[in-house]
């Protein structure tokens, strides 16, 4: 009869599959959404340059607050295939933690521009994790790993250039039914990038 597995340590064991923490921490970012969609008012939750000091739990919560159900939509979908990228890529634990800490990094950096009075929504955390997600593809694995990783950094820069998110705070776009905020996708993409970086590092580091 073969040895029990405790359970505890059956998780982590899980947790260290390639994508599996990945695919853990979208499904946290969607359960708080649809919560927040349903069960919460989004002034308690959503980014509030005057209360990030105050009030830091909306470091983490401004990325559950929708403001239209397209909106909401639209974020569900994008953590869906970012989830999707990530298990296919076999992102590992270490590039999810990443995601995971520019997460409150990616709202707090909106400070940057404080005359965004109100911020919400998954969208920069998105573009943080694919961020995060590209740049681990293109610095590891194989050649054709590594083309892919880059062809996705480079879609994602001129994306977020593309929105001029330096232009004003709050945008109009004719494909939203609400103002948006590209200054988050900057923020998020430069969150994600700086830190899979540090997480790169820091393991080829202690391998050495």
């Amino acid at each position: 009869m073969g040895r029990r597995v405790p359970a505890r340590g059956l998780m982590h064991t899980r947790l260290r599959t390639p994508g599996v923490a990945w695919v853990a921490l979208a499904a946290v970012l969607a359960i708080g959404a649809v919560l927040a969609q349903v069960a919460a008012t989004p002034a308690v939750l959503d980014w509030q340059p005057d209360r990030w000091l105050a009030q830091p739990w909306r470091w983490w919560t401004a990325g559950f607050v929708h403001l239209s159900t397209s909106h909401f939509t639209a974020n569900l979908l994008a953590v869906a295939l970012l989830a999707a990228f990530g298990m296919v890529g076999g992102v590992p634990p270490r590039t999810a933690l990443a995601w995971a800490v520019a997460w409150p990094l990616t709202h707090v950096a909106l400070l940057c521009m404080p005359s965004l009075r109100h911020y919400g929504g998954l969208s920069g955390v998105v573009h943080a994790g694919a961020g995060a997600a590209a740049f681990y593809l293109g610095t590891s694995g194989p050649r054709r790993q590594r083309l892919v990783g880059f062809a996705a950094l480079a879609l994602l820069l001129a994306k977020v250039l593309s929105e001029t998110p330096w232009r004003a705070a709050v945008q109009v776009s004719p494909h939203w039914d609400i103002p948006i905020a590209p200054i988050a996708h900057l923020t998020g993409a430069v969150a994600g990038v700086t830190c899979a970086a540090a997480a790169e590092c820091w393991h080829r580091l202690h391998r050495a």
